[in-house]
């Protein structure tokens, strides 16, 4: 993800350093004596494991609002393509009723103020069972969800300010799927299965990568981490989930999309949930949940012809391009799970911490050249600033700002730091041309210092867990470092990212050395990832039953910036044009309407964010059967999209276009197009409106 760089660009007060932020050791085998058990009889059923599994609409608001990923202040929401979900899994051991939480939301980010307002929730719903110890949320990096969530001022910026709306629909959608997941809790039998995917990414960091040591380079063959794990779960002969792992960027739609919208991976849940399980996300209390989530993919990009300026690749529409790798990893995991066996061991083990990454003391043992490093605050680099050429179509400091600029500086930093005339925070961060000071900024940073990690064990399986995005060495090495501390194989250890907060990137020291778009957004400095490796080795003894308690307390540091506003204009009153009504057709639908054609009907409107329909649907697509209307598609479908816009010199009427691509196979009848919405007056009071088009034969 990029930070707001022409936000930032504007940017000028620099200040004192960073604080140092707080933190608290989370190494759990089993729950609190005091914790609320669910309400379930877990007695009923057969299974190695009790499991849960819920989903729920997160989608925040879809017009005039920034989106969050490429953080481009014109890349403002006007519609939906459609929403996306939270996906809750919850495991719980027999033997010790221990829990263990994971949540993949299909945004770019789940952030700390988020994880911090979940946490707060559960704990009045559910006491000390739901916890930071045993809560995962996990991010797929959706570069198309709804900005200004955070409330760290670098991720606000291009949605101008913290959105509240839809930070309430992020919280409010991920508890409603742990809830749902929490209701259903049963016995169930896990499968582990294991495939690999070699045509749904490429490294955009090619140089930085080929610097690494052979012993690392041949592990990735191609440049890329071709591997896919899947865990298959089943209730007696039913399968009620799935939970994939494999890495690639979720920037297939590209910064020129402005449909809030999936990326590949929640398009590939889409496909296994709605085509082949056939999931109604609007009525289905207890869906199959298909979760597609992320691993070390911070060089991973699905743009596979790797052009610059120009994202492209298998194709030149990256819609179809959106598709077709999501395909690939449904076919890939699904071949996975096909081959799946049983989950061997049994048991959870979680160890969580907090660590202040601006300033972290990294021994030698840790470090590419055996010698002692110390992290800083953050700062992004003059090549960060320059965004990764290959996803995105527009870069603001392009083209006198590219990636690969390194600090004039370079000799002298090394030489510094070697010598320690000055030890000065920049010897840490060379040969990085610093551009923006982030963590240096008043009110305390502008994005976190401080970081969850986490490494859980869910029977032969160990996740080793991260905040940042992680290129795929860097997931490798900690996870090389965790196979051989635990006495597990490498096999069995994935590394996930995005993980219960975030804060750009984490590049090996070598890649760090090349300054792509990869190292420039490395903002803690080149050891950035040894101070990972230190913290991985310390939460690995504390598994092991030898380590000694990590002292911190618990992250409030975004609570620094809770002041953050949103400087975004109020939605003003609904108006009508003379005449009109709202819900009255503009362009109806023809009398007859081909199989494989593409349909617009357009409404008189109002603003899509008076009511923002979470969980439920702005539009809908009804077939005649048996004398009723029946929905048939609705916001959820990939086949419909919902389009918001502003007539010709108005600032206050409003005009919704329903695009219907009419599927191929779809069955003839007699249809017609719904859409509903609330007007919103002077006084702020909402009165809900429906329309609805004349019938019309699909042929």
């Amino acid at each position: 993800m990029q930070l707001s760089r022409r936000s930032l660009l504007k940017a000028t007060a620099v200040s004192g350093a960073a604080i140092t932020l707080s933190g608290g050791l989370s190494a759990t085998a089993s729950p609190s004596k005091a914790a609320a058990a669910p309400a379930n009889n877990y007695a009923n059923g057969t299974g190695d494991w009790l499991v849960g599994l819920g989903l729920a609409d997160i989608t925040g608001a879809p017009a005039g609002q920034g989106m969050m990923g490429f953080a481009q202040e014109d890349q403002i929401a006007h519609g939906i393509r459609q929403r996306y979900l939270a996906r809750a899994v919850i495991f719980v051991d027999k033997n010790t009723n221990a829990p263990l939480v994971h949540v993949t939301v299909d945004t770019c980010a789940f952030f700390a103020n988020e994880m911090d307002e979940l946490l707060s929730r559960l704990q009045k719903t559910y006491g000390g069972r739901y916890s930071k110890k045993n809560v995962i949320v996990t991010a797929t990096h959706n570069h198309n969800s709804c900005g200004g969530t955070s409330r760290d001022l670098a991720y606000v910026l291009a949605a101008k300010g913290h959105q509240e709306n839809s930070f309430r629909c992020e919280v409010d959608g991920v508890l409603e799927a742990i809830a749902r997941a929490h209701k259903n809790i049963a016995p169930a039998q896990l499968y582990l299965g294991r495939s690999e995917l070699y045509n749904a990414s490429k490294n955009r960091s090619i140089s930085a990568f080929n610097l690494n040591p052979e012993h690392d380079k041949r592990e990735m063959p191609g440049g890329i981490d071709p591997r896919v794990w899947v865990l298959r779960i089943k209730r007696g002969t039913k399968d009620v989930g799935v939970m994939t792992w494999f890495a690639t960027h979720g920037t297939s739609l590209t910064d020129n999309n402005t449909l809030v919208s999936p990326d590949n991976k929640g398009l590939a849940a889409y496909i296994w949930e709605h085509d082949e399980m056939g999931v109604d996300y609007m009525t289905t209390k207890d869906p199959f949940v298909a979760a597609f989530i992320q691993t070390n993919s911070g060089d991973m990009t699905p743009n596979l012809w790797l052009r610059k300026l120009h994202p492209s690749g298998p194709t030149s529409d990256n819609v179809l391009n959106n598709a077709i790798i999501a395909k690939r990893q449904y076919d890939a995991c699904h071949k996975a799970w096909a081959n799946a066996v049983p989950l061997r061991g049994s048991g959870i083990a979680t160890s969580h911490r907090y660590v202040d990454f601006a300033h972290e003391v990294v021994p030698g043992k840790y470090t590419v050249d055996g010698k002692q490093w110390r992290t800083v605050p953050t700062v992004m680099g003059a090549s960060g600033a320059a965004s990764s050429e290959e996803d995105n179509y527009e870069s603001v400091v392009y083209p006198y700002i590219r990636e690969g600029n390194k600090s004039p500086l370079t000799k002298f930093w090394d030489w510094d730091r070697k010598n320690q005339l000055l030890d000065a925070d920049w010897d840490y961060q060379s040969p990085k041309l610093n551009f923006l000071p982030l963590g240096y900024l008043p009110v305390k940073g502008w994005n976190p210092q401080e970081l969850p990690l986490t490494i859980f064990r869910l029977g032969e399986l160990v996740f080793v867990c991260g905040a940042l995005e992680y290129t795929i060495v860097s997931g490798l090495r900690c996870r090389r470092l965790v196979s051989k501390r635990l006495g597990v194989p490498m096999e069995n250890v994935i590394f996930q990212g995005y993980t219960n907060s975030y804060c750009q990137y984490c590049v090996t020291p070598e890649e760090y050395m090349a300054m792509q778009y990869e190292a420039g957004e490395c903002q803690f400095g080149r050891e950035t990832l040894g101070a990972h490796l230190k913290h991985y080795d310390a939460m690995c003894d504390e598994l092991l039953g030898r380590g000694k308690p990590y002292k911190s307390t618990t992250n409030r540091a975004y609570k620094a910036n809770m002041w953050i506003p949103s400087w975004l204009p109020a939605v003003p009153a609904d108006t009508l044009p003379k005449g009109k009504k709202y819900g009255d057709v503009l362009l109806p639908p023809p009398a007859t309407v081909k199989r494989g054609a593409k349909l617009d009907v357009d409404f008189q409107a109002t603003h899509l964010n008076n009511k923002l329909y979470r969980g439920s649907t702005y539009h809908e697509v009804q077939k005649l059967v048996g004398g009723k209307w029946v929905r048939i598609a609705d916001d959820f479908h990939y086949d419909t999209i919902l389009d918001w816009r502003r007539p010709d010199g108005s600032k206050t009427e409003s005009i919704t276009r329903v695009t219907w691509n009419v599927p191929k196979n779809q069955p003839t009848g007699t249809y017609r197009i719904v859409l509903r919405g609330d007007a919103k007056n002077e006084s702020g009071k909402l009165t809900h409106w429906q329309g609805k088009t004349k019938s019309f034969k699909v042929v």
